[in-house]
């Protein structure tokens, strides 16, 4: 019974593999520059002092790498397990959740009233520990589904990815907005419904870019990963939640944690699966792309969900 749902769900995969989709290099650089303005309209409420009392309580910060990196890879590979998929497609499950946490999990955090100082804290810090954890679990989890896989290579991450990351789109946007919030409080206050509302429809234009270029292949191969990615992605977010609440974290910090865990840089996953010096181009990397993709635009419809719920639900932060 368990099998032939199994097969109902996520039979015919192997259709995939073939499949090439549509990356576009100017595309991304489209895509960090709209992630920036929200980055700086993100931060327009943001104050140094809650970095500080980040600092002076370094549990939650742990807290969120831990299930970034070591919780939604384990939960990953359990599922990959469960359904066992074909490798292109276990590899890209693999991959995604061996990425940082995406910059759009920032403008989630403050749809959903969250600690959007933790958000940022957290991106920051899974970026950068990128360089060595996203290789790391790529291969070590890759590593005990199939060792002897052709899908699983050495993955180079460069450091001008990171520190485009860190410094372009997340640290200058984050420090300008933190410094008009500062010095111009009442210009802060005639912007900050303008910048949200536009904010909201780069939302949409992410959505919208991501599906135009490949709308063919979506339409007729999407029935193929929709519940993967469905089933993957809540995961993520239940894990990202529930972990800390484990190790007793306020619930306003588990939330952040929760969409930090949710919203991954699916983004940095397709620049490596189409660099052909990471994965030959020899090798039938649809299954792999398309995970990739399909999360890049669900995370931002399922995560724009969560925030409105949690938005009509407000904590305390204290």
């Amino acid at each position: 019974m368990t099998n032939t749902l199994l097969f109902t769900l996520f039979g015919g995969l192997e259709q995939l593999d073939k499949v090439r989709l549509n990356f576009s290099d100017g595309g991304v650089v489209l895509m960090n520059i709209a992630i920036a303005f929200v980055m700086f309209g993100v931060a327009l409420n943001i104050k140094l002092e809650h970095f500080k009392d980040l600092a002076k309580s370094p549990k939650t910060i742990i807290l969120g790498v831990i299930s970034q990196y070591v919780m939604l890879p384990l939960v990953t590979f359990l599922l990959v397990l469960l359904i066992n998929p074909t490798p292109a497609v276990a590899f890209g499950m693999i991959l995604v959740a061996a990425c940082p946490g995406g910059n759009i999990s920032n403008m989630i955090s403050m749809l959903a009233k969250a600690n959007v100082a933790l958000a940022v804290s957290l991106t920051a810090f899974t970026t950068a520990f990128a360089l060595i954890m996203t290789p790391f679990n790529f291969s070590f989890w890759g590593g005990l589904y199939a060792s002897q896989s052709p899908y699983l290579v050495e993955l180079v991450i460069e450091p001008s990815q990171i520190f485009q990351t860190i410094g372009i789109i997340l640290g200058i946007p984050v420090a300008l907005g933190i410094f008009v919030g500062a010095r111009f409080p009442k210009f802060r206050e005639k912007i900050q419904k303008p910048v949200r509302w536009a904010s909201f429809f780069v939302l949409i234009g992410f959505i919208v870019g991501a599906l135009a270029a490949n709308i063919d292949h979506f339409m007729r191969y999407i029935h193929l990963v929709f519940f993967i990615v469905l089933i993957h992605n809540g995961l993520a977010f239940a894990v990202g939640y529930w972990f800390p609440k484990i190790f007793k974290e306020k619930t306003i910090n588990s939330r952040t944690i929760s969409i930090e865990t949710g919203i991954q840089n699916s983004g940095l996953g397709l620049a490596l699966i189409f660099n052909p010096k990471i994965f030959p181009p020899e090798l039938e990397l649809g299954g792999m792309a398309f995970i990739a993709a399909w999360w890049g635009v669900w995370h931002i419809v399922a995560g724009s969900g969560l925030a409105w719920w949690w938005s009509k639900r407000p904590v305390k932060s204290a």
